[in-house]
Formats: structure tokens, sequence, C-alpha cells
């Protein structure tokens, strides 16, 4: 059977993440979307490099299916922003960029502040308190010792999930989701320094806040400063190892 074949080996959580950030269940995924989860999770841990082409024939080959659901589950990771489909060329893994990653982490601190007043305002925040702050203790946690960074950067996805999925604000969720497989790169290389991971969880810490006390504009301003600042880390990132971004990525392999 082909989903015996297709493993969670270590893809558990990212091809979970993609699923939910695609609006799929991991468990009802059409054979496609349970490719696609497969490489958008060697993408992500820098396992497939940027630049990377992936050829379709190997692909199909290694999951014992035709290349129809292996063309569709690169036309899925376009749309998500992962891989390059070139005429005559096949898929070819997107370069990481100091361009794309101001475009895309400006358009989120926008975004982010927009989903966080929200939530801050709503009179049913407090129903979220309780997930939210044991999340960022987790961060805490982490953030303390070095050798955690990559649970680090799992807990900031996973948080941020958690208040995209209660934004009553369905446009604004389905946008954000769009933009969470590549933010992710990035994200490892804005995060990937212990100095960076304590100037997060504080940020996170004065969201908790915020929404506790119903302070819609905090939250949108402390949203907006967290995104910013892991914008210009991985900027600095990218600008110092301009060769290196994916041997960047790849010291952050989870073991999902």
């Amino acid at each position: 059977m082909v989903n015996s074949r297709i493993r969670a080996d270590r893809a558990g959580a990212t091809a979970a993440e993609w699923a939910v950030a695609r609006g799929a269940a991991p468990l009802t995924q059409s054979l496609p979307e349970q490719i696609a989860a497969q490489l958008s999770e060697r993408i992500v841990t820098g396992a497939y490099a940027p630049g990377q082409r992936i050829m379709e024939q190997a692909v199909a080959a290694e999951f014992a299916v035709s290349r129809g659901p292996v063309r569709e589950a690169l036309r899925l990771l376009e749309r998500d922003g992962l891989v390059t489909i070139l005429p005559r060329r096949g898929a070819q893994i997107t370069n990481l960029s100091s361009a794309e990653v101001k475009e895309i982490f400006d358009i989120r601190a926008v975004l982010n502040g927009l989903r966080d007043r929200q939530l801050a305002e709503d009179p049913d925040r407090l129903r979220l308190l309780p997930a939210l702050e044991a999340e960022v203790a987790k961060l805490a946690r982490f953030a303390r010792q070095p050798e955690l960074g990559e649970a680090y950067v799992e807990t900031v996805f996973a948080l941020n999930r958690l208040l995209t999925q209660a934004s009553r604000n369905r446009r604004l969720r389905m946008i954000l989701d769009s933009l969470a497989l590549q933010t992710l790169r990035y994200s490892k290389l804005g995060l990937s320094t212990p100095q960076r991971r304590r100037q997060s969880v504080q940020h996170w810490q004065k969201l908790v806040k915020a929404i506790r006390d119903g302070d819609g504009a905090a939250a949108e301003r402390v949203a907006q400063q967290r995104v910013l600042d892991s914008r210009d880390a991985a900027i600095r990132q990218l600008e110092a190892h301009p060769a290196g971004a994916s041997a960047q990525e790849g010291k952050a392999r989870r073991a999902a």
C-alpha cells in the first residue's frame, strides 16, 4: 500500500503541520497531499537544499506511484512557495533570499498584528489563555537551554497555529496559513541563536499579558515587533552566509 510507503519516520510533525496549513486533516490527506507533506518536511529541514531540483521520476519511484500524483504534489508545494516549477526543467527548491524574507515578514507583521489585536479584544479571549500560557511557558524553558533551539522553533510554529485558528476572521486565517511553511524556513534562521530566542520569548510573554488585559493596541504592537525582529535576524544570517543558508537550516533538523 502506498500509505505504508509514505512513512512518517521523521516527518510526522511537519507533515501534520503542512496538512493543517493546507486545511486538510493528516488522516484524510489525498495521495498528492501525502507526498507533498513528505517533500515539504525535507525542504523545511534543509534535507533538500535551496536551488536543488526535485526529479519527478525519482520521487515516483521512491513512493511507488505514478508521476501524476507527484506532479500534483509539486504544484501544491509551488502554491506554498516552497518550489518553483520551471518549463522543461521540473521543480526546483526556492532559494532563500533577503528580498523574499523582507516581503513575507513585512506582510506577516501586519497580519499577525491584526490577528493578535482582534484576539486581545475578543470578549472570549480568556478561553484561549490556558493553552497560550502553557506554550509560552515551554518557550521560556527552551530559551534557557541553547541546545533546544529546534524545539523552540517548533513551539513558535505551534503557537502561531494556535492563535491563527483562534481568530474569528476566516480570510485572515487562510492568508496566514498560506504563508506558514514559507515562514518556517526563515524562522529557523531568525531564531537560530540563543540571544534571539531569549528576545523572542520576551515578546511572547508580553503578548500573553496584553491578551489577558484585553489590550488590543499592545498586542498588535508586540506582535509586529516580534515578526520584524525575526525578519531582521534572518536577513543578517542570509547576508552573513549567502552560500550557507541550507547548512544553517540543516543544523536544526528535527527528529520528527
